[in-house]
């Protein structure tokens, strides 16, 4: 298990202010019944921040005919609808809800290069807001494999969700399972795919990125 690289700020600034109100509380003589109160809140702090952060190592088993999952979370939207920014034609929406305890980094979902990329500013609505998708500060990630078929992806912020962080471009050859970014404090991800997909999953289901196969292409 890894500490992610995005949680290095925060964890600085927790430490920081940890050290703050512990060194208050011993200088002032606190009674015994407040110390331990700031050792608690110091202590849940820490963790919190920790597990948040938290990067697991995996091995991740590439297989050009699946659709990784991108995210950790769990299974929020399957539907039938129209991707009108890039692929412009009816896809499959599959969207995972990402809560504050989940593993928060994102991975390719296919293996390929990247056709299409675009960072929306946006609003912060609740990610299980239907318009969530299109009014939310988010990014669109288009992946386009040896196939020529064409998966869209977006990183989706939420009402805790402010930063959104990506590591890929434009022309960018990516590999499946390999980190493509990571959003803090809960959010969403949306997956467009073909309709002759076959879906593997359901609403509701609980999922892991890198190793749950959402769907498997048409042969």
């Amino acid at each position: 298990m890894k500490f992610h690289k995005e949680g290095y700020t925060s964890l600085a600034i927790v430490v920081l202010f940890i050290f703050i109100i512990n060194a208050i509380a011993h200088y002032y003589d606190a009674g015994d019944t407040v110390k331990w109160l700031v050792y608690i809140v110091s202590g849940f702090l820490l963790l919190t921040i920790l597990q948040f952060f938290r990067s697991p190592t995996k091995k991740i088993t590439i297989d050009e005919s699946t659709v990784l999952c991108p995210a950790d979370g769990k299974v929020v939207v399957i539907e039938e609808t129209e991707e009108t920014e890039y692929l412009k034609d009816r896809r499959i929406q599959v969207s995972i809800f990402m809560s504050p305890i989940n593993v928060h980094v994102n991975r390719n979902p296919i293996s390929g290069v990247i056709s299409f990329f675009k960072y929306h500013p946006g609003k912060f609505l609740v990610a299980w807001h239907p318009k969530s998708s299109t009014d939310n500060e988010r990014t669109t990630v288009v992946v386009k494999n040896i196939s020529g078929v064409e998966v869209l992806f977006r990183q989706i912020a939420g009402a805790m969700a402010r930063r959104i962080v990506w590591y890929v471009k434009e022309g960018q050859e990516v590999q499946q399972g390999q980190e493509f970014g990571f959003i803090k404090f809960g959010s969403r991800v949306d997956l467009f795919l073909p309709l002759d997909s076959k879906i593997n999953v359901n609403i509701g289901d609980k999922v892991t990125g890198g190793k749950t196969i959402i769907a498997e292409f048409n042969k």
